[in-house]
């Protein structure tokens, strides 16, 4: 995170809350809802410069503490999705918002959490920093980006805030769109 583009002041000893200055708010009507968000490298900094000032950052390996706002949007490698499950109170369990690639409906399915929210993210970020890229192209303009569960709405209202397209589909359909992106990634 570059310090000249966020003015941070520590919350609590689990993560950030950070503020933007006037200056830095976002031109669009940004989602006013706070996130936590699990992760500080480029796509969880992009969440941040989406919101509205008010989301905590929990840094991989740092434990999410039982008053942390919900959704809780893990941007972090698959390979630490069991660690950030552990250092999460039961209780908040079920506000886990997943958005890494690939289909991990048959690993949430085995720990309990099958009905959590899912996003299906179609942009990318370049660099820290640097505003996303949204996945759109000439045969889906509309966008392929899909979130599926209760936090849905609010992951989408988040990202199309900061210009990027999310559509919130029931199961099914995005069951359905997880096995083409599944095909499409290997």
């Amino acid at each position: 995170m570059h310090s000249s583009r966020l003015a941070s002041a520590p919350s609590r000893s689990f993560g950030l809350r950070f503020q933007r200055s006037a200056a830095m708010k976002p031109a669009c009507n940004a989602s006013a809802q706070p996130f936590t968000i699990v992760g500080g490298g480029r796509v969880g900094s992009a969440f941040i410069e989406m919101g509205s000032g008010n989301d905590v950052v929990v840094r991989r390996g740092e434990a999410i503490p039982a008053d942390a706002p919900a959704p809780i949007v893990v941007c972090t490698r698959n390979d630490v999705l069991q660690s950030v499950v552990d250092a999460t109170p039961k209780e908040k369990q079920s506000d886990l918002v997943f958005i890494q690639n690939g289909m991990l409906q048959p690993w949430l399915d085995s720990i309990g959490l099958g009905e959590n929210t899912q996003v299906l993210v179609y942009f990318a970020v370049a660099k820290l920093g640097e505003k996303p890229i949204d996945g759109k192209t000439d045969v889906n303009p509309e966008g392929l980006s899909a979130a599926y569960g209760k936090h849905a709405a609010a992951v989408a209202e988040r990202l199309t805030s900061g210009g990027l397209s999310c559509k919130v589909l029931e199961k099914e359909a995005f069951t359905k769109a997880m096995l083409e992106k599944l095909i499409w990634i290997r």
